[in-house]
């Protein structure tokens, strides 16, 4: 290899890393790969995005199975396979990583299964998986090495009993007491996974809400939503010690007004937050500045303070997202081929995917009051949505912030059955600087929850069709 210098190398194959990796060699340029794993997929595919919405769509089923006793449908004798389950959703992993390989080597990017240790700002010393060494030089270098959950301190990681969101999508089984430390999406959606199959949930969050940047009107729905399927949420509390307790473990939490109480339960899951994977890779050995939390500092650009050297994804911090790691992967290519490009999107869709789902784009209503930005909020129930009320799940809000003056959307938040794929729409509609006359005047097809989305447009002027409210002064 150190006779050869690679147009561009880059370090991690999640989906920042592959996209970029797929783009570069679409567009001509000789790519080298580098992951530990056998084929390109990243946390994202192997042990986060994927597997957990796999579970996820498994828990859907069976709640929707309890729900339609309401309409007069029973099922019985349902029985769940934990085996069989776990074999599926690790099957439809191995689909994907195994199709992206299969990308990968048509493309002819040379994969390399290893770890990457900078040795300065020119190349790379590259552990293949046999444990062989050798030096690889590149003129252009895409540094996408992801993120590792955060470890509480005091919290012993290796006690069997204890899992990160790695562990507890392995499903080992499926326990009768649950706790789940942190009320953020990961926490929130092994929690509703979990309780779906049959464990008493109880969630603890430190801080006075759960998912703590989104908006309290979403979080309002959702909170009430958990509270029927958790046995516990508690809220401005903290663990103080998990001790191991005759095959159980004690837990001992520090309660909202400060006294302690104490629990036992059968596995704990560990899920407060992730860490940039910047410590592992050897940025000591070149000129590339991070930030006082370990985030790889970058311009717009995604180029990092070595003039050849970019950085995408998780280790960058900001949304650490799936979606924004692959679209800042194709800028840093762009910059690469000699395109003045950058990544300053208007908006990125972030969704919860718990029941209801929780989903969100551009800026938030609590944000804009930060900003002292005069928005006008526009919230339609979805009791009011005839599909909503089809399905029996009118346990949804569709909300868009509107500038005031404007009527342009700035903002967009859903919480309700399929608001993931809602979201969609309210980007689009940030990016492309709509205004709610527009969204009024866009036909939506009938009987949908999309209509929700239309009829919050005309919510900006008055009454909507289906809701009434007395009509703006201008």
């Amino acid at each position: 290899m150190s006779d050869i210098k690679q147009d561009l190398v880059i370090i991690g194959a999640g989906p920042g890393g592959y996209a970029a990796a797929f783009y570069a060699a679409d567009k001509g340029l000789n790519v080298t790969l580098i992951d530990p794993r056998e084929n390109p997929g990243g946390v994202c595919l192997y042990e986060g995005c994927i597997p957990s919405k796999a579970l996820l769509h498994a828990a859907k089923l069976i709640n929707e199975s309890k729900e339609s006793e309401n309409w007069g449908i029973s099922f019985t004798g349902m029985n769940l396979d934990i085996d069989k389950l776990r074999s599926w959703k690790d099957g439809v992993v191995n689909r994907l990583t195994g199709g992206l390989g299969l990308l990968s080597k048509q493309r002819k990017i040379n994969y390399i299964q290893g770890k990457a240790v900078f040795k300065n700002n020119q190349s790379l010393q590259v552990t293949d998986d046999d444990g062989s060494e050798s030096l690889l030089e590149f003129s252009n270098l895409i540094i996408a090495s992801g993120s590792r959950p955060v470890v509480i301190p005091g919290i012993d990681m290796a006690h069997s009993a204890v899992l990160d969101s790695t562990g507890a999508l392995a499903l080992e089984d499926i326990p009768e007491k649950l706790l789940v430390i942190g009320g953020g999406y990961i926490g929130l959606e092994m929690g509703t996974a979990y309780a779906a199959f049959g464990s008493n949930v109880t969630v603890v969050e430190m801080l006075p809400k759960l998912l703590p940047t989104m908006d309290k009107d979403l979080v309002r729905t959702l909170k009430k939503s958990l509270t029927n399927k958790f046995e516990t949420i508690l809220l401005s509390s903290k663990v103080k010690s998990v001790e191991d307790k005759d095959g159980k473990l004690d837990v001992c939490f520090e309660l909202k007004d400060g006294s302690e109480e104490r629990d036992l339960f059968d596995k704990v899951i560990v899920s407060v937050g992730r860490r940039p994977n910047s410590d592992v890779i050897g940025l000591e050995n070149t000129d590339i500045e991070c930030d006082e939390r370990g985030f790889i500092k970058i311009a717009d650009s995604t180029k990092t303070s070595v003039e050849n050297i970019y950085a995408i994804g998780d280790v960058v911090g900001g949304m650490m997202l799936a979606h924004k790691a692959s679209h800042e992967g194709f800028v840093a290519v762009d910059n690469i081929l000699g395109k003045d490009a950058s990544f300053n999107p208007k908006a990125i869709p972030a969704v919860v995917f718990t029941d209801p789902e929780v989903a969100v784009a551009g800026l938030s209503e609590d944000e804009a009051k930060e900003k002292g930005i005069a928005v006008d909020v526009s919230r339609f129930p979805w009791a009011a949505s005839g599909r909503a009320l089809t399905m029996d799940r009118t346990d949804g809000m569709t909300k868009i912030i509107f500038e005031k003056e404007s009527g342009r959307v700035l903002g967009v938040g859903i919480v309700g059955a399929g608001a993931g794929e809602m979201i969609a729409e309210g980007t689009l509609a940030i990016e492309k600087n709509m205004t709610a006359s527009e969204i009024k005047h866009t036909i939506h097809a009938h009987p949908t929850l999309s209509e929700t989305f239309m009829e919050a447009g005309e919510l900006f002027f008055g009454p909507a069709t289906h809701v009434y409210k007395m009509r703006r002064k201008f």
